[in-house]
């Protein structure tokens, strides 16, 4: 019978003292170190998703995600590799079939067609795995955010110090090509080039998450913290301000209630 930490602790009025117990085993230091990182690049990444509008980008990115893992496991590599080279393949598809039809942001037929071949894959490869391979697949598509360990947490915090640092110095080109690209074209920002080099970060960004939240459910904190931040306010740094506390909301208030309720 598995452990319910309902029936161990309780939830009180004295905060101090909860969040004293929540964070008293070492699993769940893990758990709310990971999810505080992946919160604040998801806030980030999915504030640029949301302005270029690109949801349709992501949640197929995210899905991509999901071949590249079963084909990791099933050839026995880690799964971050396998998610990340995935979702670097898929960019390049994705821009090569722009590039064709001569358009500057990603169309939605591109999209669709990575997308769809991306979910053949994945059911390629979990016809082909063991069965004790397929097992994982739900890891792979819900996250497994209480089994993270310590070399797990390391490769998410570098992970995170690289994108962060990159965004730092794409920032700015970035927001200009996302709300006007003809201008920024016109303005000498390579627009194209920011377009492919976005879509990387966003395939890093589920390849590190999918230990926390899994490739499925990524989509949603890349989109709802960013939607409703974009909703309150115009301000793009005030925005990603926003987004990034919502998100931390989310993944905290998500792990208490996991902690403190059979749910």
């Amino acid at each position: 019978m598995p452990i319910v930490f309902a029936d161990l602790y309780s939830p009180s009025w004295d905060l101090v003292a909860d969040i004293q117990i929540l964070l008293h085993f070492h699993f769940m230091q893990n758990a709310y170190l990971a999810g505080t990182l992946v919160a604040i690049t998801a806030g980030i990444v999915g504030y640029f998703m949301v302005l270029r509008s690109q949801s349709f980008a992501g949640h197929s990115l995210a899905n991509v995600g999901f071949a590249g893992a079963t084909g990791a496991v099933l050839f026995g590599i880690p799964a971050v590799i396998g998610l990340f080279v995935a979702g670097v393949c898929a960019a390049a598809g994705m821009q090569t079939l722009n590039l064709a039809e001569r358009h500057s942001r990603q169309s939605d037929i591109a999209i669709g067609a990575v997308f769809t071949a991306s979910l053949a894959l994945g059911y390629l490869f979990i016809h082909l795995a063991t069965a004790e391979y397929a097992a994982s697949v739900y890891n792979i598509l819900f996250g497994n955010i209480l089994g993270i360990n310590d070399t797990d947490v390391r490769i998410i915090l570098w992970s995170t110090l690289v994108l962060l640092g990159i965004l730092v110095v794409i920032a700015r080109p970035l927001c200009f090509a996302s709300l006007d690209p003809d201008v920024a074209a016109a303005s000498g920002v390579p627009v194209r080039a920011l377009a492919f080099g976005y879509l990387v970060l966003l395939a890093l960004v589920v390849a590190v998450a999918v230990q926390v939240v899994g490739v499925l459910l990524i989509f949603a904190l890349l989109v709802t913290p960013a939607a409703i931040a974009q909703y309150l306010t115009t301000r793009p740094g005030v925005a990603v301000g926003i987004a990034i506390i919502l998100a931390l909301g989310f993944t905290w208030l998500g792990l208490a209630v996991g902690y403190f309720t059979p749910y």
